[in-house]
């Protein structure tokens, strides 16, 4: 049976820890995980373990690794096809927990889900919390041939924004997408007929995922009848984009296509741009 994507903290409470795989994907945060985490949790790098960052003009700020670097990975977080991995952040799961669950769930890999409103959800349930760093277990080469999710690339992107012929969908917030403001790459603006469904819609108040049949509803609406092989996710580098597909998954609704390099590659390239109007 496949697992729901996303777990709760009283669920994760109650499952015997030899049982699964935790993984701490709070980027930006590592200092804090050797003060503090998850009992039983690694911790895993944006920077280092979940993307291979070169020139940001190919591939954007986070371009995925290659298959021999993820499979590397893997074997060194003790994780083999058969093993079940939770992950959380501490920013809502909107970090590179979501990520890290694309990239498992684009190998295959069956039995991977992320943590319901994070870290602080976590601690406030009772999960115990530790300083020590944890050694992963032993685990078996893991081998990947190909991303099974489908990918599109900037060529795609461009001629989908010219030609309309699939919906471009831009979750950053609504200041960046209408080039108010730019917090991290050089260019404020959004690629020309894109929508801007910010990712942050997919949370209540408390930073837990709206229910799936809420979900359901929700892009029902603002994807109209588009359907999934039609539908291009980017965002500032390719991670908060993956918070989408994982609401989008747990609304039971299939995954559809990420632009990884998003708008850290388009802006990069000389590519027609919506900027902020002066």
């Amino acid at each position: 049976m496949q697992l729901i994507p996303i777990i709760q903290p009283t669920e994760l409470i109650n499952l015997n820890s030899n049982d699964f795989v935790l993984i701490d994907a709070s980027a930006g945060s590592k200092t804090r995980y050797v003060e503090n985490h998850l009992e039983g949790a690694l911790y895993i790098d944006l920077n280092t373990d979940l993307a291979d960052i070169n020139d940001f003009a190919v591939g954007g700020r986070h371009p995925l690794p290659t298959f021999e670097q993820f499979a590397s990975v893997l074997k060194r977080f003790g994780i083999d096809k058969t093993s079940h991995v939770i992950i959380y952040d501490d920013k809502n799961s909107s970090n590179a927990a979501a990520r890290f669950w694309w990239m498992l769930k684009a190998i295959g890999h069956e039995k991977v889900q992320v943590l319901n409103g994070g870290f602080n959800a976590a601690i406030k349930a009772g999960f115990p919390t530790t300083s020590k760093v944890e050694e992963p277990k032993i685990a078996d080469n893991y081998k990947i041939t190909n991303w099974v999710l489908p990918l599109a690339n900037i060529n795609e992107v461009e001629i989908a924004s010219k030609t309309k012929n699939q919906t471009i969908v831009d979750v950053r917030d609504a200041n960046r997408f209408s080039g108010l403001t730019e917090p991290i790459d050089l260019i404020a603006g959004h690629i020309p007929n894109a929508i801007n469904i910010p990712f942050t819609e997919n949370l209540d108040e408390k930073g837990f995922f709206l229910a799936p049949s809420i979900l359901k509803e929700k892009y029902a609406k603002t994807l109209f009848d588009a359907k999934s092989a039609t539908i291009i996710v980017h965002c500032g580098s390719g991670v908060t984009a993956c918070h989408m597909l994982l609401a989008m998954d747990y609304a039971g609704l299939e995954i559809p296509k990420l632009y990884v390099g998003s708008w850290s590659e388009w802006s990069r390239n000389n590519k027609e741009m919506v900027l902020a109007e002066k």
